[in-house]
This record gives C-alpha cells, structure tokens and sequence, in this order.
C-alpha cells in the first residue's frame, strides 16, 4: 500500500495523525497541490476528483476520501479501537467526528476559500460568505465545545477519529488565519493537551 499525501493540507494530515496513533507504517508519496500536482493526467486516473489523501491498495485500486480511508484501516487493524467498541460508542464517534469535519473544517475552508490571497485566482471570493461561515464557525465550536466538557479527549478517555479530524482542522484554521477563541475553554484546553502528543507532530 502507499499514501498520496500533502503536508500543510487538513485531509492528508487528519490521516497521519490517525496513522500514528495506530502505529501503522505506511509509505508516503507526496502530491503537491500548491504547483497543481494533484490536477495532473497521471494522478487523476487516481482520484478524478484531484483530492487528497489517496490510498492505494496492494492491487493497483484507489480509496480516495480520508474518511472511508481510516474506516477501511480500523477494519485491517482494528487495536488500539479508534472507532469505539460498541455499536454506540462507534456511532457517537462518528457523531462528534461529523461535527468536527462538517461543522469545523468545512467552515474554516469556507473561509480560507473566501479570505485567503491564495485562492483569489482560484475561486470567486465573497465577504458575505466569508462572514456566514465565521457565524457558522462558532456556532458549532460552542455546541462541540458543550459536548467536549472536561474530556481528556473530543469522544471520551481515550483517542478517536474525532480527536485526528479536529486537530486537522484547527491546524487548518491556524493557517487560514482563523484563531480559535479562548472563550471556547473545552476545545482550547483539548487543543493545547492534544498538540503535545506524538501523533500530533505527523
């Protein structure tokens, strides 16, 4: 197997960190998406769509969103349990790891997207969505902030894939010069612990 990947990209990164908190070894190869690497003929016979992280399987197949990415290795391996143990605990992981992707990443790409000088050739920027997404930002930064309580992590006592999803995304919004608001004490006080893990650093 190998990994199509870019450092500096939310998707890709959510994958490391998951990767390394599993400790599986898999071989990387980077794509860059800066130069338009991921647009080329040759790696969108990969993923027509040009996203990334991209798996590629031992036979020459593709699996190409980070999430059902993640879902087919906790099958291959599925200890240390980073989808839960139970059909509720698997399902409540899932349920804080949408929030983190759809309610947090999304928005904060929505923002980069509307704000950042990078994608000003790219897309067609807008302040009004610019200023929906921050509005929808931290409406769902105070609901996840709420569900996190005094957790040691986003779904209970131990890592998930809510916990590799969020880091990501507020790597992301660092970035996207997006800073998380202090008044968020939960997601702050996970954040700092979190980013002091080893897997963070992947």
């Amino acid at each position: 197997m190998k990994i199509y990947d870019f450092v500096g990209a939310p998707n890709p990164k959510k994958l490391r960190v998951y990767l390394a908190e599993k400790g599986i070894d898999i071989p990387c190869e980077s794509v860059n998406i800066v130069t338009g690497e991921n647009r080329s003929p040759g790696f969108l016979k990969k993923n027509p769509l040009g996203g990334l992280p991209v798996l590629e399987l031992d036979d020459g197949s593709h699996l190409t969103e980070s999430l059902a990415i993640i879902e087919y290795l906790e099958e291959l391996h599925p200890k240390p349990p980073m989808l839960g143990t139970t059909p509720l605990e698997r399902a409540r992981v899932r349920e804080l790891e949408r929030i983190c992707e759809l309610g947090v990443l999304s928005a904060v790409a929505q923002i980069f997207q509307n704000t950042h000088p990078f994608m000003a050739g790219r897309f067609k920027q807008s302040a009004d969505a610019a200023e929906n997404a921050r509005n929808r930002l931290a409406a769902n930064l105070k609901v996840l902030d709420a569900l996190i309580g005094g957790r040691s992590f986003v779904a209970g006592s131990r890592p998930s894939i809510a916990d590799c999803t969020l880091l990501a995304a507020l790597e992301f919004s660092e970035f996207a010069q997006v800073p998380l608001d202090p008044a968020f004490k939960n997601v702050t006080r996970w954040y700092a612990g979190f980013k002091e893990r080893p897997s963070a650093q992947a």
